[in-house]
């Protein structure tokens, strides 16, 4: 049966939010690797983490680096196919929250720009409508302002790597503390102001509705 969870585990470092039979729902802090990466140094993240509590965890999606948030993992391979699919086909609903350089206007907005890889300077991200490019859309709504920052709600309808972030860029609206593409950015910055804030979907198994919300930190 399910267990709402709200802990963290000391042997594990993980912020559990929720349990069951199936996957996991866990709070990812900001500068902690979604999966591993490759070398001995990059080995400490989520799904490593994971897998040392549970004995075996399969991710679902992933979250930057640098992003704090809700992120699933799960305990199976079943769970981990079925919540591919979820995402695939775009059932999963997906809320960001962000602090952003300067007074965004308007009520709210949409982005539609095609992203793909800036091989030269990898892991960026840039706008380009060649043939390697994939469409992207953001929504975006103010939440409110803060001196000369935006609070802002993002909503991904495409789920690219660095979607958020360059997409914010483009408009002119970089995401505080963005070592890539805020062009104040400086080391003095804590962290990248980007978090992970809500994920509804249904649940794969069960096919009850579920929604989780993890509490911005900044």
């Amino acid at each position: 049966m399910p267990t709402p969870l709200s802990r963290r585990a000391p042997d594990s470092r993980l912020e559990i939010l929720y349990e069951d039979d199936w996957f996991v729902v866990i709070n990812k802090p900001a500068n902690c690797l979604s999966v591993p990466g490759r070398g001995p140094d990059k080995q400490d993240s989520i799904l490593y983490r994971a897998e040392q509590q549970f004995g075996e965890a399969f991710a679902i999606h992933r979250l930057d680096e640098a992003t704090s948030g809700l992120i699933l993992v799960a305990k199976t391979h079943e769970c981990q196919k079925r919540m591919y699919a979820h995402f695939r086909e775009r059932e999963v609903k997906k809320e960001y929250r962000a602090l952003l350089r300067g007074k965004l206007l308007g009520q709210r907005g949409e982005i539609r720009k095609p992203l793909r890889c800036d091989w030269p300077n990898r892991p960026r991200q840039i706008v380009c409508t060649d043939e390697w490019s994939k469409d992207s859309i953001t929504f975006w709504q103010p939440i409110g302002y803060e001196g000369n920052t935006t609070r802002v709600r993002l909503t991904p309808y495409t789920g690219r790597s660095h979607q958020l972030r360059v997409h914010m860029q483009s408009i002119g609206h970089s995401i505080i503390g963005d070592e890539f593409y805020d062009p104040e950015y400086t080391e003095a910055d804590p962290r990248l102001l980007l978090h992970a804030y809500r994920l509804e979907f249904r649940h794969p198994f069960t096919k009850a509705w579920l929604a989780f919300v993890a509490p911005c930190p900044f």
